[in-house]
């Protein structure tokens, strides 16, 4: 006996322009969202999610030295109670590896229950459950959640987190170990001479990793690749919609002075799905892990 899938109720592939079909939610700075984005111009294989080369690119703070950030929504998406949101997530960072260049630490940026009309970023008002890492691991918070309960993340050391311990956050603790050592694909070090030597370790830059936000009555939890980062307990939060986000935000005020810095500073997001009946997460995960596992054996 076969058991089917549930039918996905929301799914973006970014293979033929949706600009017109989201909503850009800037918090202050010089915030920029391309819906389709080939990002083979900017040296990056396709996503082992789907086909094709065209995802959502996410940026922010390129130029005008503002700390700022950053949130893209389906417009007037409106998503059932529990799900699973998946997609292919790469955060680009700029040379050479692995402490990066200037302004290399940003990060990346997902989360559930929003309203979708208000920016969210580690600076604004949280109105969602989400969940962000740096690209270049040379933060002392390279893994983060975000809530109404937590505005500005929570704590090192905090339970929400999967790993244990203080320094819970940070790219170093060994529960990340299986992150990072990539190199820049050739085609982009072709391009851009600077993306030279490896990431770091526990680094989440510089690869593709499949993102799982799995919303249920109970809990929101946060897998990459198969490995749980982060789990918010529902009943200690607020969410203010039924939409999700994706976005960009940097650390700090400073914009980055390398002169290739606004081509290879980025978040791609790419084969967005959303599946209701969160009970099928167990299978996604392990889908997860077989697709990971795919990947290593295909690397040199």
């Amino acid at each position: 006996m076969s058991i089917s899938a549930p039918a996905a109720v929301y799914s973006a592939d970014f293979e033929v322009d949706d600009t017109a079909n989201w909503t850009l939610n800037n918090g202050p700075g010089d915030a920029a969202a391309n819906f389709f984005f080939d990002y083979a111009t900017a040296g990056i294989p396709a996503a082992p999610g789907g086909s094709g080369t065209r995802g959502v690119k996410l940026q922010a703070n390129q130029s005008t030295g503002v700390f700022s950030g950053m949130s893209v929504s389906p417009t007037g998406l409106s998503l059932p109670q529990e799900y699973t949101l998946t997609f292919d997530w790469w955060a680009n960072f700029n040379g050479p590896f692995p402490v990066g260049g200037s302004g290399s630490t940003q990060l990346s940026t997902f989360g559930v229950g929003t309203s979708g009309t208000v920016a969210q970023w580690p600076g604004g008002t949280q109105d969602s459950v989400w969940f962000a890492a740096t690209g270049d691991g040379n933060s002392a918070s390279d893994w983060r959640s975000y809530s109404s309960a937590a505005p500005t993340s929570y704590a090192d050391g905090s339970t929400v987190y999967a790993a244990s311990g203080t320094g819970n956050r940070n790219s170093s603790h060994t529960y990340y170990s299986s992150f990072g050592s990539n190199a820049a694909p050739a085609a982009q070090l072709a391009l851009y001479p600077g993306q030279t030597g490896t990431t770091g370790v526990g680094s989440a830059g510089m690869d593709w990793h499949q993102v799982e936000i799995i919303r249920n009555a109970t809990a929101i939890t946060w897998n990459v690749d198969g490995i749980l980062i982060a789990t918010v307990d529902s009943s200690t939060v607020t969410m203010n919609g039924t939409n999700f986000f994706l976005g960009h935000s940097d650390t700090n005020a400073t914009s980055s002075t390398d002169a290739n810095g606004v081509n290879l500073l980025f978040t791609l997001i790419d084969n967005v799905e959303v599946v209701p009946e969160p009970g099928c997460a167990g299978l996604l995960a392990l889908s997860s892990i077989l697709l990971l596992a795919r990947r290593r054996a295909r690397s040199p």
